[in-house]
């Protein structure tokens, strides 16, 4: 067989063996390992690009942006800021039809600014906002498809794990990653927003719920108290980035640091609390570096075998447009969606496509800003929208069935896709910062 043909055939593989259950990086790594074996008949040599892998990737100062932004979301998520800005902004939006969904998908936009998890959103959220729809008579599925939806703003709005992952993959820097996410993020928030009310307007029985025309209203010292903390977080680690003051490491040692000292004045953490953080992280950031050490030697691979060369070939002598390129990437990322993770698909596509998109001269920050995005509708979507069974398991309850929660939350796939369609057709959309 031809390197290109072994290269064609482990990519099968690994999908196979992630559907089957083996855990992503093995599946990557070994099957890496393997394939360059084969291709050049020389252990050594795979060996020796393993050893690489791993100290490329241990020794990037850029990695210790993983650690630092996990641990200040899980101290921010301690430390009940997402309950807090959740409850302002249902207030804000609460004398409308719909308002608590909107409420909730500002939450989760604001709450994702300083988290960078799409899992830990849906699990907050599906506690908060989830009941309190429920107890204003709104219809179960569209209480549930609306923290499914907005959870997903974790994933595109900085600090996010899928950028940083992204960065790493194609070489790109993660502070310009960052800036790249924030005009997209809060596209996509302000359509689920405009969809709501949409929805609310035209399809009022898939809604459902009341305005809340009375009750108690926060003051607006109260108003401060819950905003300002997470305000000062966005701030201090975007902000800084954006200015140049600091680098994403550095910031995501300011913003952890200042995570600690808001939770320790709000009393919502101890030594035992903060001991079971850093251990949390550690297991997150473990799994994280192996999952980037598995796919550098996955991109590895991919080289010897030539598929990005060969793929670049085929798709120039069919005289594909970009318009086709486009289309190909994403109807390959939505299919692989209802069968992986987002972040397999990542590591599995991009390498794909880097050459390519490099050689028709387009931005790799833009096209990592897709690539998120697109591979962020497979969160939603079945059998494998990750999302959708944390809120099932969080909520733990009978009324509500994981079909419910699927579709409920198509009416957000859609959207997203609809705002996929125009990041790819305006890419100064993601650019428009950096």
């Amino acid at each position: 067989m031809t390197p290109v043909e072994i290269g064609l055939i482990s990519i099968l593989g690994i999908v196979v063996l992630i559907y089957l259950g083996v855990y992503i990086p093995i599946a990557l790594g070994l099957v890496s390992f393997v394939a360059i074996w084969v291709m050049r008949d020389n252990l050594e040599l795979s060996f020796a690009l393993l050893k690489i892998a791993i100290g490329d990737s241990v020794m990037e100062y850029t990695f210790a942006t993983i650690p630092l932004f996990v641990f200040m979301g899980l101290i921010v998520s301690k430390a009940g800021l997402g309950a807090d800005i959740y409850a302002v902004m249902n207030q804000g939006f609460r004398r409308i039809t719909g308002g608590i969904g909107m409420a909730t998908v500002g939450a989760n936009a604001v709450f994702a600014a300083v988290t960078g998890s799409s899992i830990a959103s849906a699990s907050v959220f599906s506690k908060m906002s989830v009941p309190e729809m429920l107890r204003h008579n709104y219809n179960p599925r569209f209480a549930v498809g609306v923290v499914a939806g907005s959870s997903v703003l974790g994933m595109i709005i900085p600090p996010s794990a899928m950028l940083i992952i992204y960065s790493f993959v194609a070489e790109q820097s993660v502070g310009q990653m960052f800036l790249a996410g924030v005009v997209p993020g809060l596209m996509l928030a302000a359509a689920y927003v405009g969809a709501i009310w949409f929805m609310g307007r035209f399809t009022p029985g898939f809604v459902g719920g009341e305005a809340i025309e009375h009750g108690p209203l926060m003051g607006w010292g109260e108003i401060a108290a819950k905003t300002l903390p997470i305000l000062l977080l966005i701030v201090v680690v975007l902000g800084g980035i954006y200015l140049g003051w600091t680098t994403p490491v550095e910031a995501g040692a300011l913003g952890s640091l200042l995570g600690i000292v808001i939770a320790g004045l709000r009393g919502r953490i101890n030594l035992r609390s903060f001991w079971e953080t850093v251990l949390e992280t550690g297991h997150i950031t473990a799994a994280l570096l192996f999952l980037i050490t598995a796919a550098s030697m996955y991109a590895r691979m991919l080289g010897i075998a030539g598929l990005p060369n060969a793929l670049q070939d085929i798709l120039a002598s069919n005289q594909f447009s970009f318009f086709w390129v486009m289309t190909i990437l994403v109807v390959l990322m939505l299919f692989l969606g209802t069968i992986l993770d987002t972040a397999s698909i990542i590591l599995i596509v991009v390498p794909l496509f880097l050459g390519l998109i490099e050689g028709m001269g387009l931005s790799l920050v833009w096209f990592g800003i897709v690539c998120v995005v697109a591979a962020e509708i497979g969160l939603l979507t079945p059998p494998l929208g990750i999302s959708c069974f944390v809120i099932k398991a969080t909520l733990d309850d009978d009324r509500i069935t994981l079909k419910d929660v699927f579709m409920g939350a198509l009416p957000f796939a859609f959207v997203m896709l609809l705002v996929l369609i125009v990041l790819i057709r305006f890419p100064a959309l993601s650019l428009a910062i950096l």
